[in-house]
C-alpha cells in the first residue's frame, strides 16, 4: 500500500511540474526509502519507516507546489537521511533478534547435552548393576566347582592313598588360587568391562576414560584405571596380552587404523611400565573394523571407541 501510494505521488508530482525533473535530492530520498521498506524496517521498525514516509511525503507535495527550489532540497535531504535512519534501526533490530535466536539455541543445546548425560549416567548404573549380578552368579558357579572339586580330589586321595597332609596342602593351594583369582577379576570388574571368550579373558576399557578426543597420550584418571589393571593381572597370573585399539567410524579408515594402533602401544607402554613383562604383551590396531555397536548414533560410537585386553590365563 506504501509503495502503490508513492508510486502515485510521484506521477501526480511528475504530471504536477510538467517537464521539471526531480531534484537529485527527492531521487535520493525516494531509493533510500525504497530500500528501507524493502528491508527488516517494514517489520521491525514500522514508526520509523513511517516518519520516514512521512518527511518523504512532505517534500514530494514540496516539489509539486514549488518545483525544483531550496525548501524542496532541503525537505528531501531530511527524508533521506530518516529512511536511511529507519533503515539502520531495522538491521539493528534484525541483529537482536537473530542474538536473542541465537541465546535460544544455545540454551536448548544445553539443555539437550544435559538430558544426554543424565540418560548416559542411568544407563551406566545400569550396567554397572547387571555386572554385579553377573559376577555374584559366577562367584556362585565358582564356589559349587570349587565344592565339587574338593570332592573329587578327596576322592581321588583315598584311590591313591595321599596322606592327611598332602591333601591339606593341595586343598589350601587351590583355595589360596580361587582367592587370588577372585579378588583379581573382582578387582578388574570395577574398573572395565570384563568377560571370558574363546579367545580368552577380554577386559574392554571405554576410550572415553583414556584419551581425550582425537589423542592418543593417556589421561590422568587413565593411568590410575591402567595402574589397577596392571595389579589385578599381576595377581591373576598370564601367559600372553593383546592389548586392541578400536575406533568409530568417522574420519578416514586409515588416520583411524593409526590411530587406534597408536593408543594400543600408549596402554601396552603404561602396562609394560607397570611391571607387566614386555615379551608377553603385543599392541595392535583394529581401527572401525570389528564395530559392537551401530556408529549411526553417538552412543554407539562411544561403544565403538574402547581398548581391549585378550588375556590368555596361565
Amino acid at each position: 500500500m506504501k509503495h502503490t501510494t508513492l508510486a502515485a505521488f510521484t506521477l501526480i508530482a511528475t504530471l504536477g511540474c510538467g517537464t521539471t525533473l526531480a531534484p537529485k535530492e527527492l531521487l535520493d530520498a525516494r531509493d533510500a526509502y525504497d530500500r528501507a521498506a524493502k528491508g527488516p524496517a517494514a517489520k521491525l521498525t514500522p514508526a520509523q519507516l513511517d516518519t520516514a514516509k512521512q518527511a518523504l511525503d512532505k517534500a514530494e507535495a514540496s516539489f509539486k507546489d514549488d518545483g525544483d527550489e531550496d525548501g524542496t532540497k532541503t525537505m528531501a535531504y531530511v527524508a533521506m537521511r530518516k529512511a536511511q535512519a529507519a533503515a539502520a534501526q531495522g538491521e539493528i533490530a534484525a541483529a537482536a533478534q537473530r542474538r536473542d535466536q541465537a541465546a535460544r539455541d544455545l540454551q536448548a543445546a544445553q539443555q539437550a547435552d544435559a538430558d544426554k548425560a543424565k540418560k548416559s549416567l542411568a544407563k551406566t548404573k545400569t550396567e554397572l548393576a547387571e555386572e554385579k549380578r553377573r559376577l555374584e552368579a559366577e562367584r556362585k558357579q565358582a564356589e559349587a566347582e570349587r565344592k565339587q572339586s574338593q570332592a573329587e580330589l578327596a576322592k581321588k586321595d583315598q584311590e591313591v592313598n595321599k596322606t592327611k597332609q598332602q591333601l591339606e596342602e593341595e586343598q589350601k593351594k587351590r583355595l589360596d588360587a580361587e582367592k587370588k583369582l577372585s579378588a583379581a577379576m573382582a578387582s578388574l570388574a570395577e574398573i572395565a568391562k570384563v568377560k571370558e571368550e574363546k579367545r580368552g579373558v577380554v577386559i574392554t576399557i571405554s576410550g572415553e576414560v583414556l584419551f581425550a578426543s582425537g589423542k592418543h597420550e593417556l589421561l590422568p584418571i587413565a593411568q590410575n584405571k591402567l595402574d589397577d589393571v596392571a595389579k589385578a593381572l599381576k595377581d591373576q597370573g598370564y601367559k600372553a596380552i593383546l592389548v586392541e585399539g578400536h575406533t568409530d567410524s568417522r574420519g578416514s579408515a586409515k588416520k583411524n587404523e593409526e590411530l587406534s594402533l597408536q593408543r594400543a602401544n600408549a596402554v601396552r607402554t603404561h602396562l609394560v611400565s607397570r611391571g607387566i613383562a614386555s615379551e608377553k604383551i603385543k599392541a595392535t590396531g583394529i581401527g572401525p573394523s570389528r564395530p559392537i555397536a551401530t556408529n549411526d548414533t553417538a552412543e554407539g560410537r562411544a561403544n565403538n571407541r574402547r581398548v581391549e585386553l585378550i588375556v590368555t590365563p596361565e
